[in-house]
């Protein structure tokens, strides 16, 4: 196919050179009386001749057009070609359908990591269970502040553990962990409060800007979308993620590289999709 394309475009480059060649070829079809030519012409006037059952000529230097000797219909194709064209199924149903023989294709030996992982997971002990996102905020704290604090233990838990995160976050509430009460805090006493977080120097100037700007654009709260919250200093794709489903209880996807990581594993992701793309 890309071999026709090829020789067709080469042909109407080619009829560019005469520009009358057209105009010519119809003067030959009308006074030879001749059927089957067929005169096309190429963007405003450059033409080219084809005949079906005469060889049209036009001279490079006069533009005259000359009939020739007759010649099979091919448009500058040497010899004909069979082309086999074959589409490839989209979705599994059709390919099933298509040719029920072949045996749908699945990862080597995932049933039993699935088992594993729910057997791993059924008493549900890991710090993550304990001291997440999930259970750093104050549930009796008023929506706006409790949403404002699930952002924060959110913002904390970047490259740290959930038990530093927790203590953190525990010092903070003790403190006021309100948008007022942070706008109040220097940012010395607040890195103490922080500290040691991973990186609690970069959070501290983070929250801070954070917080100003929900204070004067958001009213105290937090935005209600990923396309907003990805746009405030500190919050990452996964960070918005995790809020809107804990702050809005609307699961709006995942952001969990492991989750991917575990895909890889199994043979779910391809090795170059995880390795380049881990933030979708």
């Amino acid at each position: 196919m890309a071999s026709l394309y090829a020789q067709t475009n080469k042909t109407a480059r080619k009829a560019t050179r005469y520009k009358n060649c057209a105009s010519q070829a119809a003067a030959v079809q009308k006074n030879a009386g001749t059927e089957g030519c067929h005169v096309s012409s190429v963007n405003s006037g450059e033409a080219s001749a084809v005949a079906t059952g005469l060889n049209l000529k036009a001279d490079k230097h006069t533009g005259q057009a000359e009939i020739g000797r007759a010649i099979p219909s091919r448009v500058g194709l040497k010899q004909k070609r069979n082309l086999k064209i074959e589409y490839e199924c989209r979705s599994a149903e059709h390919s099933e359908k298509s040719d029920p023989k072949v045996p749908k294709w699945e990862p080597r030996n995932w049933k039993e990591h699935l088992n594993n992982i729910r057997e791993m997971r059924k008493n549900k002990d890991a710090p993550v269970d304990h001291m997440g996102a999930e259970k750093c905020f104050d549930k009796d704290a008023d929506p706006p502040v409790m949403r404002y604090q699930v952002l924060v233990s959110l913002m904390l838990s970047s490259q740290t553990k959930d038990q530093v995160t927790s203590a953190a976050m525990m010092k903070l509430r003790s403190h006021g962990l309100t948008v007022d009460s942070i706008l109040k805090t220097d940012d010395k006493l607040l890195g103490e409060l922080i500290y040691p977080v991973g990186f609690w120097k970069t959070k501290v100037k983070y929250i801070r800007q954070t917080t100003e700007i929900l204070k004067w654009q958001y009213n105290g709260d937090i935005p209600n979308n990923v396309a907003e919250l990805v746009k405030l200093p500190g919050v990452g794709a996964k960070m918005a993620h995790l809020a809107m489903d804990i702050a809005w209880n609307n699961i709006t996807g995942i952001g969990n590289t492991g989750v991917k990581l575990t895909g890889f594993w199994w043979g779910l992701v391809n090795r170059f999709a995880y390795l380049w793309d881990l933030d979708v």
